[in-house]
């Protein structure tokens, strides 16, 4: 499949950095994708990335880099997000989640959200010792 678009961005592992995130997705030539379809992977790619924040990075120097990626092929968005955080079972973590989302709670919807989103979400740990979320939302073109 061919790819359309690809980028790359580094932020800190601090929440304010989620506005260079959001800016930097919204850059890319999306006109193609349907609207549902692209606010899906906005919301999922916000989620992933306070998630990294908030968990994964907690306690770390907010100079812990965070990596991201989006590619853009003609049938799909792959967003990929890196991290220094433990190693996750990321099933085992959205398995113990109550069922029903509480309103209230401060957390535990994002992982949620997510799942309901894409088509594929993986975290696996990579040889260099850093986790990648993976986020895959299939699409057909208009």
């Amino acid at each position: 499949m061919k790819v359309l678009q690809s980028q790359q961005l580094q932020v800190s592992t601090e929440l304010v950095a989620l506005n260079q995130v959001l800016s930097w997705f919204e850059d890319f030539d999306h006109t193609f994708i349907p609207e549902a379809v692209w606010l899906q992977c906005q919301l999922a790619l916000a989620e992933g990335f306070t998630n990294v924040v908030r968990h994964a990075h907690k306690g770390k120097p907010s100079t812990t880099v965070i990596d991201l990626e989006v590619v853009i092929l003609e049938d799909r968005l792959e967003i990929r997000i890196w991290d220094y955080g433990p190693q996750t079972n990321l099933n085992e973590v959205i398995d113990t989640l109550s069922q029903e989302m509480d309103r209230e709670a401060e957390g535990g919807r994002g992982l949620k959200l997510m799942k309901k989103v894409a088509d594929v979400l993986k975290y696996q740990r990579g040889d260099d010792q850093r986790n990648c979320l993976l986020i895959v939302k299939q699409y057909n073109a208009l």
